[in-house]
């Protein structure tokens, strides 16, 4: 976290969070809702519909990425100033994208630019997603990197984790991978509503 930020914190204690003003799409992309309704539709069957205004600020999404932070109920949210400004998550905290192959593997980091040193678990659901319990954080991998991940990922036979999961539809249990950051994690298959709470977050975050 910045040491202004820090700074600002301590000189002005107490100031209220917000909610409903900030949310991250399953692309990686900070997106502002001025009207202060990204959780508007929070009990309906689609509850990011309101997809609000994407930030392009190069520095602004630097200064964000920076002060992006958990609390402890697994709520997260962008240290603005002395203000915590609690985000929607359509997907995950972080969104993870490939970098240049290390070993032969594609490398991971954050849409933040935090680089991810090691996956704790995989999670495939049947929506088609692969999220991660990464070293950051809690991510999805983008849909245009997924082919390139999953390619890469591998039972520790060798076996393409692809082919396995071509042979039997699903992750078996007890199932180990190699791959990006990884080493003989286990891969999970589960349900894309149970995402949130097997890997610790909130995606609709609301005040206590």
């Amino acid at each position: 976290m910045d040491e202004n930020v820090i700074a600002a914190m301590a000189r002005w204690p107490g100031v209220p969070a917000v909610f409903g003003w900030l949310s991250l799409n399953e692309r990686g992309q900070w997106r502002l809702h001025p009207a202060g309704d990204a959780l508007a539709d929070a009990d309906a069957p689609d509850p990011y519909a309101r997809q609000g205004t994407s930030i392009t600020s190069p520095q602004i999404l630097q200064f964000m990425g920076r002060n992006y932070e958990c609390d402890e109920t697994g709520r997260w949210f962008f240290q603005n100033g002395p203000q915590k400004v609690y985000v929607r998550l359509d997907a995950a905290p972080f969104v993870l994208h490939t970098g240049n192959p290390a070993d032969g593997r594609p490398s991971l980091h954050t849409h933040t630019g935090l680089q991810v040193t090691r996956v704790a678990s995989w999670w495939l659901t049947e929506a088609g997603r692969l999220y991660a319990l990464t070293d950051p954080g809690p991510g999805l991998v983008a849909g245009r990197d997924l082919d390139s991940v999953l390619d890469a990922l591998r039972a520790t036979d060798g076996t393409k984790v692809l082919d396995v999961l071509e042979a039997g539809g699903a992750a078996p249990p007890g199932l180990t991978v190699q791959g990006p950051a990884t080493d003989n994690s286990p891969l999970h298959f589960c349900k894309e509503a149970d995402i949130p709470s097997r890997l610790g977050f909130v995606r609709l975050p609301r005040a206590d």
